[in-house]
């Protein structure tokens, strides 16, 4: 959206107007105390006039334009004139007193741009809210006056191609000269330091806005869903307003309506900013400037002067590249990375992916094997992951954020990718690698709160900004963060534009939205008297949950084929259902419900699960009111939780056969599975981000045998619809035995839409059981496709030698059964022989 048309079309004409804000007040120390009646300075509405004889007729005010720049002095006694053509910005006009006093111009020049001493020391100090109105050319009878801030200069001179012109000290380190010439000509400033060194440069300040009316009028209504592309920092060229050649530089802007005054600071100058002050964009509250010169690799910071007076140094909350943690400078980048996936994202745009097979490998990237960056990844995980069949990946938050402890979930860059592995284009490097393999990438996305860090989101322009300032809604009181105010129409725009930013600029397939059920409710983790109700009394949180409506829906209008998927723990009506329905508009919901009783079930003693085998069935009670995923996932081997190995009772060899049966379990029951690595083989630690998965244990035939589980049974599952085809229709599912808890046995079937058919058996206990008579729902020879006990596995071998035939014997209802071999904690999946 960002408007790249040149400083000419951009109104760099002659008699330059001021881009001023719609509240002047947000400048420092500009007007006196008491001098309300004050004549407004050059810039704030009203155009200086050329000088004239005492007697002058009144004249029109100059033409409008956008760089800021002003006509020249006015004698002491001209007549009232018009308020000049409001700015291209939107600024407001300030109206003139008709007996305005008369100020005292900051230089004496017979032809000059006028400028009241205050603003000029207010541009020296580098707070004023709109140095363009000083610095820069403006243009006066005759020619341009050019100011130009250079502090600790031994001397300056504007180089020009007909030749040099030495400027003069004025005040507060800013520097006056003049040019001839109707048109701006074109010139560099030439700066002799203190220390005899020189330096020249195009000076920032003749430049005019670098975002266009379209941006700011999206900006201010919060529906800029490009935002990334307008706000930040980004590598541009821009046209010299004197010759119109390209000039390269950064163009930085940043969103801060409650600053006084806003400052670029970095490596570049030596992170002092006060001869980088950015200009004010009017009622936005956004804030630009274009330094020259730069490049990406420059490490930046806005530094930000609150209401409060006070100077903070603050990361882009639009950065698209960050330091290495521990430092917290944002980064300029840009990519050059050439993407080679157009077949893969061709085909992901027409693929119906909720009713298709999603297994999901998590995986934490610092710890998987440790030491390893996006490239190396881009190698060896997506070899791994191909090898074992999983169609996605997901990754823990892969946003920049300061505390690896935290997993990524304290974001503090949300539009910059970790710069622990790599670059942003070496993250794009990895998924292009991986959609190569045909891998779909999910992201864990964290909306819902950012951490406190002063040089962060907290507070960011002096006040609550991208949260509240009541602390019954603005701060989470377990984990010490601050929440989000969805309720501002550009905090709504800067979270879903990061949805769309991560799906759109790095193919993500899916975004994993955490936490959502602290976003939903407004008492969620608060006692009486510690939240407020919403407008109707109630606990639920409109504001966000209409934003979670305007995210989903957005991404899925953007980008076909890609998948919304809710952390969602509570029993919210309608998180899969469509936001047309007045749902949440989410493709897939975790269902916490399986993952805690399942887990409850399987780490009992055999002998008492069956006291507990309603948590192995309840799920198929509510399997139906949402699309679910099935998620065993980095939660669960976490903070005391033990490994999933270390959740199974029994020996060593029970253990992992415990987890061969559970996992033939989730890869059949209705939903999509989700394992966290290390699940795959039998890891037996709790896992430990600041360690590598233990991967000698692969060394051993019982792992060696559980990670070939895994990869069977997405092999055996790709080529059986019938296991995901009707994973959220009840007709995909049926119940063939249910209520033998005293055996530890359940049986099911599964079908798809075409007449195929899995019938799925499994014995929880550790005895194998012989003739144990299951009914089926056809005679005739049915195949044994998988069987969790077989040698390959690790198993004791315990089978059916292939298959089995049902009898035209009845059983509860079925018109078939057969007697069956079941394994000792095993499970076995048949097929019906056509």
């Amino acid at each position: 959206m960002t408007d790249n048309t040149t400083p000419e079309t951009q109104g760099v004409i002659e008699g330059l107007d001021a881009v001023a804000p719609t509240k002047p007040t947000r400048r420092r120390a500009t007007k006196p105390a008491g001098d309300s009646k004050t004549k407004p300075a050059a810039g704030e509405g009203k155009t200086e006039q050329a000088a004239a004889p005492k007697k002058a007729p009144a004249r029109k005010p100059a033409a409008k334009a956008a760089t800021g720049a002003s006509e020249t002095a006015a004698p002491k006694k001209a007549p009232a004139r018009k308020p000049a053509a409001k700015a291209a910005t939107g600024a407001s006009e300030t109206a003139a007193p008709k007996k305005a006093p008369a100020r005292k111009p900051a230089a004496k020049a017979a032809a000059t741009h006028e400028v009241h001493e205050n603003d000029l020391a207010a541009a020296g100090h580098g707070d004023y809210y709109n140095p363009h109105a000083v610095l820069g050319a403006h243009k006066i009878t005759g020619g341009w006056s050019v100011r130009v801030r250079r502090a600790m200069a031994r001397s300056v001179t504007l180089v020009t191609k007909t030749g040099p012109v030495a400027l003069t000290h004025e005040a507060h380190g800013v520097w006056q000269g003049n040019l001839k010439g109707v048109k701006m000509p074109e010139f560099e400033v030439e700066t002799v330091w203190a220390d005899g060194n020189s330096t020249a440069t195009v000076d920032p300040y003749i430049f005019g806005p670098s975002l266009g009316e379209l941006d700011l009028h999206l900006i201010g209504e919060g529906r800029h869903e490009e935002l990334w592309k307008a706000l930040g920092a980004h590598v541009r060229e821009l046209a010299h307003p004197g010759s119109g050649k390209p000039v390269a530089g950064v163009a930085f802007s940043v969103w801060a309506p409650n600053a006084r005054a806003v400052r670029v600071v970095g490596d570049f100058n030596y992170w002092d900013g006060s001869g980088h002050s950015m200009r004010s964009l009017g009622a936005t509250g956004v804030w630009e400037l274009f330094v020259p010169g730069l490049a990406a690799g420059v490490a930046y910071k806005f530094q930000i002067l609150g209401p409060d007076l006070v100077w903070r140094d603050k990361a882009d909350p639009m950065a698209r590249a960050a330091q290495v943690p521990p430092l917290t400078a944002s980064v300029v980048t840009e990519s050059s990375f050439e993407w080679s996936d157009d077949a893969y994202l061709a085909k992901r745009a027409n693929h119906d992916v909720h009713n298709s097979r999603v297994s999901v490998y998590e995986l934490h990237l610092g710890s998987w094997q440790q030491g390893k960056s996006y490239r190396d990844l881009a190698h060896d995980l997506v070899a791994y992951v191909k090898d074992l069949g999983f169609t996605h990946v997901e990754f823990m938050p892969v946003a920049e954020h300061p505390f690896g402890g935290s997993w990524g979930y304290q974001v503090t860059g949300y539009y910059a990718p970790t710069s622990r592995f790599g670059s942003p284009d070496d993250f794009k490097f990895l998924v292009n690698a991986l959609h190569e393999a045909g891998i779909g990438v999910i992201v864990d996305w964290v909306p819902a709160h950012f951490p406190k860090d002063d040089w962060a989101l907290a507070r960011f322009d002096g006040q609550a900004l991208y949260e509240h300032e009541d602390s019954r809604q603005g701060e989470h009181p377990d984990w010490g963060t601050l929440i989000f105010n969805y309720g501002r129409n550009e905090v709504r725009n800067f979270l879903v534009a990061n949805a769309v930013y991560w799906l759109e600029e790095f193919h993500i397939d899916a975004l994993r939205v955490d936490a959502v059920a602290s976003m939903l409710y407004l008492d969620y983790s608060r006692e009486e008297g510690q939240w407020v109700p919403n407008q109707f009394g109630g606990r639920e949180n409109l504001e966000a949950i209409a934003f979670l409506q305007e995210a989903t829906a957005t991404a899925y209008r953007r980008v076909p084929g890609i998948m919304m998927i809710a952390e969602e723990s509570t029993a919210f009506s309608g998180v899969t259902a469509p936001t047309d329905y007045n749902g949440l508009g989410f493709g897939l919901k975790w269902n916490m419900g399986w993952m805690h009783d399942s887990l409850q079930y399987i780490s009992k003693e055999p002998i008492h699960r069956q006291y507990h085998h309603n948590d192995l069935t309840f799920s198929m009670v509510y399997a139906y009111s949402e699309q679910f995923m099935l998620p065993i996932s980095h939660d669960e081997v976490v903070h005391g939780k033990g490994s999933l190995k270390s959740k199974m009772p029994g020996d060593n060899w029970q253990q992992l056969a415990n987890v061969r049966a559970y996992l033939a379990f989730q890869w059949a029951h209705p939903g999509k599975e989700l394992i966290f690595m290390g699940s795959e083989f039998g890891e037996f630690e709790e896992w430990n981000q600041d360690a590598s998965l233990n991967w000698w244990l692969l060394g051993e035939d019982l792992n060696r045998g559980v990670q070939n589980t895994v990869r069977e049974l997405n092999r055996v599952k790709a080529e059986n619809p019938a296991l995901y085809a009707l994973d959220f229709d009840p007709e995909g599912f049926q119940w063939l035995i249910g209520d033998a808890a005293a055996d530890n046995v359940i049986a099911f079937v599964r079908r798809d839409g075409e007449g195929n058919e899995v019938a799925v058996v499994i014995n929880f206990s550790p005895v194998p059981r012989y003739d144990y008579r299951v009914p089926l729902t056809v005679v005739g020879e049915w195949a044994e496709i998988f069987n969790s006990d077989a040698d390959a596995f690790g198993g004791s071998g315990v089978g059916n030698l292939g298959a089995v035939t049902a009898s035209d014997e009845p059983m509860y209802g079925f018109p078939a059964s057969v007697g069956l071999t079941l394994p000792p904690l095993g499970a076995v999946w048949l097929r019906p022989v056509k």
